[in-house]
């Protein structure tokens, strides 16, 4: 080759973190370095954009010298190439674009950005020639231990921050730099570990194998509430941590967090790491540098935290696996807990799901023999299972306007007495789910959903629960204009406070409910029951999720029959897993628990598989149901829906999008039909149904029906693999 010509430029592909299907070309500029999983910044149109490396050399580019060149290498660890592969087989399964999965995994933008260095000060040989009662106390301070920022030393000797600074001018004050992040302190494997029962340590025993086998496994710790899973899987991570591998803890719900990060604390003597929406932007760019550099070793989140870039995972534990917080519905609609066993499969690490209440998906997945069934069949210690009765509420209904029935008061007067917690549950948020006028009957909706409005007392708002609408509650009708004659229909969690105020006048009432606490306000109330500061718990779901409250002797559940009339094919399934869960708070410390359960289907198969304990009995019921309809964990369903601001242009096309379905026998399309929210944030829906047997590749039917389908003008097509969500 001629020396006097250019070598042949560098090209590479790469994906950016926009809704994009493919990665694109760009140019390597000479002198510059680039492997595949770098991040770097790059030109597209006026913008820069952060994107990483895909390939290296792509073939086929004829023209190499018309690529824009890349901008800036960024001097970070590449993204593993596991990560990698994860983004592209989620994208795989969900149809999504391989660039908004992406866009997950770069949820921390601070930490491209260039660090600002951070100073601290401690205590230099100079005095100061003037010494003031203020700057002593900083002096005092400062001489007793590290190098503080300045901020926290005039915090700490009060005085403001101009006298440190002063102080650092006259030399009193030595500056130090400080690192851009605080690194995680090590965990401690061996340290803080409770004595376990026989049953605790055999369970044990099988996750620590799966550990350190080194190989790809899913283990379903299956046991009944109170029966000390969590010291189980706290030695499986302790394996994974011994042998210098990374350790995921994914969580349903920030408001479980609180109390984990104190027991892994307790477990393995440092705080882990955080990784949910709560998590503010410095802390998550500090979490995302160090599990990316393998330095954060025990990581606690919720379902985003799967996002990381893992440098060394050796283990993902889902706690609560049966939940279905893990699935997301907005933008990439992908299931966390089926993608932890997904990054397991493709890193060859084990998973462990564990629950009391495990969802049918993963038992069945325990009857083929592709999960092993760890099970906990006996609470820990003294503690035993409550009994669990039922109220008939066709029988012994409540009085007038009131939705407590006379068994449960006194059950509740009962466990008052006696100096125990008692604990009201009901699953409906606010107030009223629903406001009417008793003049001419019209129902306050939400202006952008086909839903009604929730009174919230609290917050003197009426709420739309599904796009966040609020507005106040009017004095007159919008209707027909009479004034005050808006009544709420039905209770909430807080018109069920306000009866229980009037009926238990004596009890120290705590409401729980995502609506009135959040964050540490949360976290203070969930410590306050702990410690018996509050006697009558009430709540929502919020109560039913891994709460330990030793001195909590009843459950009652309010109105157990919400949820068992839907469209849902787990409605069964998620309604017993809730109950099962709420009844499980009780009798968890050294006295007996007792549960009331208020229906008015005592008969119905649920009910009475509660009320015998007859788990298995029930679990077979839905089983064949499934079985029988083709529905998971035996069939496959997908969803489509199509929605628009226009209502007949949505209409139009879904009817349309209908005669271009390809033929096959082995899958059903139901629809489309108007969706049962048929209006969400002014978008008008329709929904097409796909059902089809397990073996049947129906991404594959997908993309031949609807790659090439073009939408215009507010027209939008959302696909769910695996719906969660039938609204």
């Amino acid at each position: 080759m001629n020396e006097s010509q250019d070598p042949t430029p560098v090209t590479v592909r790469v994906l950016l973190p926009l809704a994009l299907q493919e990665a694109y070309s760009y140019r390597v500029p000479p002198g510059m370095q680039v492997a595949v999983g770098d991040y770097v910044r790059v030109p597209l149109g006026p913008r820069q954009m952060i994107g990483v490396v895909w390939s290296v050399n792509c073939d086929g580019l004829s023209e190499p010298s018309r690529l824009r060149d890349i901008l800036q290498r960024f001097d970070m660890p590449a993204m593993p190439q596991l990560h990698r592969r994860f983004v592209d087989w989620l994208a795989g399964y969900y149809l999504e674009q391989p660039g908004s999965v992406l866009r997950m995994s770069l949820r921390a933008p601070g930490v491209f950005e260039p660090v600002h260095e951070k100073l601290a000060y401690r205590a230099g040989r100079v005095l100061p020639d003037r010494m003031t009662p203020q700057r002593q106390r900083v002096l005092d301070v400062a001489g007793e231990g590290m190098a503080m920022r300045a901020g926290d030393l005039a915090d700490a000797a009060g005085v403001g921050v101009s006298v440190v600074k002063g102080l650092a001018d006259l030399g009193a004050l030595e500056t130090v730099a400080l690192p851009p992040y605080s690194p995680f302190a090590p965990p401690d494997p061996a340290g803080g570990g409770v004595k376990l029962s026989r049953s605790q340590a055999k369970a044990a025993t099988a996750l620590r194998q799966a550990v350190t086998a080194r190989d790809f496994s899913v283990c379903l710790l299956d046991g009944v509430t109170g029966s000390g899973k969590t010291e189980v899987y706290f030695e499986a991570m302790a394996a994974a941590l011994t042998a210098g591998r990374q350790v995921l803890l994914l969580l349903p719900e920030i408001a479980l967090t609180g109390q984990f990060i104190t027991r892994v604390e307790k477990r393995f003597g440092v705080s882990p790491a955080e990784w949910h929406s709560g998590v503010r932007p410095r802390e998550r760019e500090r979490v995302w540098q160090a599990v990316a550099r393998g330095e954060a070793m025990i990581v606690v989140g919720a379902r985003s935290a799967l996002f990381l870039p893992w440098r060394k995972p050796g283990l993902f534990v889902v706690d609560e696996e049966h939940e279905s917080a893990f699935k997301q519905d907005d933008g990439v609609n992908y299931h966390a807990r089926d993608m932890a066993v997904v990054y397991g499969s493709l890193g060859r690490f084990p998973v462990v799901l564990s629950s009391a209440t495990p969802s049918l998906e993963s038992l069945v997945n325990a009857e083929r023999g592709r999960y092993r069934h760890v099970r906990l069949d006996n609470r820990h210690g003294r503690a035993e299972l409550p009994e669990i009765d039922l109220v008939d509420m066709r029988a012994q209904s409540p009085e007038a306007g009131r939705w407590l029935s006379p068994p449960l008061c006194a059950a509740v007067d009962e466990a008052l007495a006696s100096g125990a917690q008692a604990l009201l549950f009901l699953n409906r948020r606010g107030y009223a789910p629903l406001t009417l006028c008793r003049a001419c009957g019209h129902r306050l909706e939400c202006p952008d959903c086909s839903s009604w409005l929730v009174e919230h007392r609290f917050r003197r708002q009426l709420v739309c629960h599904h796009c966040g609408h609020a507005e106040p509650v009017p004095q007159h009708c919008p209707a027909c204009q009479a004034e005050h004659s808006l009544v709420p229909c039905g209770p909430g969690v807080e018109r069920l406070a306000e009866e229980a105020q009037q009926r238990f006048s004596d009890a120290r009432i705590a409401i729980l409910s995502s609506d009135l606490q959040r964050g540490a306000a949360l976290k203070d109330v969930l410590r306050d029951i702990a410690k018996g500061r509050y006697n009558l718990i009430i709540g929502t779901q919020l109560v039913a999720k891994g709460h330990h409250f030793p001195e909590l002797t009843f459950a009652g559940v309010v109105d157990a029959d919400l949820a068992l009339e839907t469209t849902d094919p787990r409605a069964g399934e998620r309604t017993w897993q809730l109950l099962a869960q709420v009844a499980g708070r009780a009798g968890r410390g050294d006295k007996p628990g007792r549960a009331l359960i208020q229906t008015y289907m005592p008969d119905h198969p649920l009910m009475t598989a509660l009320k015998s304990g007859d788990r298995e009995g029930f679990l077979d019921h839905e089983k064949r149901i499934r079985q029988n309809a083709d529905l998971p964990p035996y069939g496959l369903l997908a969803a489509v829906i199509v929605s628009g601001k226009d209502a007949r242009e949505s209409e139009l096309f879904a009817r349309r999008l209908a005669t271009l379905r390809p033929r096959s026998e082995a899958v059903q399309v139901l629809g489309p039909a108007t969706a049962p929210l048929a209006v969400v944030r002014g978008r008008y829906r329709w929904r097409f149904l796909i059902r089809a047997g397990r073996k049947t590749d129906v991404q594959a039917y997908l993309r031949q029906w609807l790659d090439g389908v073009k939408l215009r003008g507010s027209l939008r097509m959302d696909i769910d693999v695996d719906p969660y969500s039938f609204m």
